[in-house]
């Protein structure tokens, strides 16, 4: 499974193999403004699903980062603390925030697909 899965916290996933990849979600960003710092788990840190697992500071607010699933971070992103405006132009690809050794992967069932996310979205209006 390498597509992508999106929680009500707008923080996607993507999994490889045992390795979940976790960032924000372009519609994060737009609600954020510019992202002017970023602060990431610990590697070697365990985080539980739907836990704070960072924050992200823009110039209009700051936000938590939650963990859409539970495990063990095994790498996090140096280039998103050194440039934060990274986020902005590619949140859902390049400007990923940490990877997980997943604990459970049953809890990636409980997140939604990129088609059911859009309409939360939108319908949410947050």
């Amino acid at each position: 499974m390498s597509d992508f899965k999106f929680s009500k916290e707008h923080e996607w996933l993507k999994v490889e193999g045992g390795i979940a990849t976790i960032g924000i979600t372009k519609h994060a960003t737009e609600m954020l403004g510019d992202i002017v710092f970023v602060e990431l788990p610990d590697v070697g840190s365990s985080v539980e699903k739907d836990g704070n697992a960072g924050v992200v500071e823009s110039t209009k607010a700051a936000s938590d980062v939650y963990t859409p699933i539970s495990g063990e971070v095994v790498e996090n992103n140096q280039a998103i603390v050194d440039d934060p405006a990274k986020i902005n132009s590619d949140p859902e690809n390049g400007a990923w925030f940490f990877k997980l050794k997943i604990k459970d992967k049953t809890e990636i069932d409980s997140l939604m697909n990129k088609e059911e996310y859009e309409k939360f979205a939108k319908e949410s209006g947050s």
